[in-house]
């Protein structure tokens, strides 16, 4: 058992990716009680959801789990520029029968009340992704919750900047992995680094542990990501597919359908450059790519698209968050896929001494 697993006291070297807005307590908690660590997707959760949430895992476990936060300061985008998103997106939701968007009063949740819920709260582990945090919140989360401190980096300067504020360890995010890329430090074309360049870069030089992420589907992943020197993975795509996990039928039939060639990195439905599966909202704000207004601005003002959308079966209409492996992932229950993950690996190992 190596030292990530020790001071987190699970079993297995293995993350559920915190999938803000498709998670689950039922999916975190399952994967934690199967020996993984189970994570809740705070990002888009308001503090008192954010409570709600982790009672529930709670109840169905007593197993350590984990929380994750963006790091986001409220936006004050111009009028112009919200004026222009509007205009854009007005046709669209004509199309799936509602009245023309309106700013709404707030554009994200506040992270320093979501941050204090956090510290109420005293998940195992903390973890964050869009920013970094200052020292001081930090150790505030080490030395008054009690907390395991993880950063989301996207590039070794990203993971040396997390290390020096004193996180505990660092997810080293690849360009394959499905969702919102984390990217918080020089431009995001620049920061798309595969798997396999950064997960060993990132162990060379730093001196905490690193958890590695983006394109791990299955158990020769976690064998190859242990063999790169990463001492945990963080599967996000492979439990989209479980049943416990928020997405609804549209979502599961697209992403059985498709392939690692089928996903592409775009800003149009957030205002920042995540992966997931092409569809018709995707090729239709194409040529905007460029001038959609940054997130949270842009998902704020999509947002009620995707939900009628998925409300009304609309797969060409969602935003639909996969990794490269999609075409890998399997409709199991939460617990039998870690299992089947543990066997796998266990199996990977097993030829690697040959």
């Amino acid at each position: 058992m190596n030292a990530l697993l020790q001071r987190l006291q699970i079993d297995l070297p293995l993350f559920q990716g915190p999938m803000t807005g498709s998670d689950t307590p039922q999916l975190a908690a399952a994967v934690s009680q199967a020996g993984g660590l189970g994570f809740l997707g705070c990002g888009m959760r308001s503090p008192q959801a954010m409570r709600e949430a982790a009672a529930a895992v709670r109840a169905a476990t007593a197993k350590p789990f984990g929380m994750n936060l963006f790091v986001l300061e409220q936006p004050t985008p111009d009028a112009a520029t919200v004026q222009a998103a509007i205009d854009r997106l007005a046709p669209l939701y004509a199309d799936l029968g509602l009245p023309p968007p309106e700013a709404p009063a707030r554009w994200c949740e506040d992270f320093h009340a979501q941050f204090e819920a956090l510290l109420e709260a005293r998940p195992a582990v903390a973890s964050f992704t869009f920013g970094i945090l200052s020292a001081v919140q930090v150790r505030r989360l080490q030395d008054e919750a009690g907390c395991y401190v993880i950063g989301t980096a996207t590039t070794l300067a990203e993971a040396q900047a997390w290390a020096a504020v004193g996180a505990d360890a660092v997810v080293a995010s690849g360009m394959e992995a499905g969702g919102h890329r984390g990217t918080f430090l020089g431009d995001f074309e620049a920061s798309m680094v595969g798997t396999l360049a950064l997960v060993p870069q990132c162990v060379d030089a730093l001196s905490i542990p690193v958890i590695a992420a983006g394109g791990i589907m299955d158990g020769r992943g976690i064998a190859a990501a242990q063999a790169l020197g990463a001492q945990g993975v963080q599967l996000g795509t492979a439990f989209l597919a479980c049943p416990e996990s928020a997405i609804g039928p549209a979502q599961r039939a697209a992403m059985a359908r498709a392939q690692a060639t089928d996903t592409r990195v775009t800003r149009i439905y957030s205002g920042r450059p995540a992966r997931g599966i092409v569809n018709t909202l995707m090729q239709r704000l194409a040529p905007h790519e460029a001038t959609v207004p940054a997130y949270p601005v842009q998902n704020a003002l999509t947002g009620p698209l995707r939900k009628a959308a998925a409300s009304q079966g609309r797969a060409d209409y969602l935003s639909l968050w996969a990794g490269q492996g999609v075409a890998a992932a399997r409709a199991l229950p939460a617990q039998q896929l870690v299992a089947l993950l543990a066997q796998e690996w266990q199996a990977a190992l097993q030829r690697l001494k040959v």
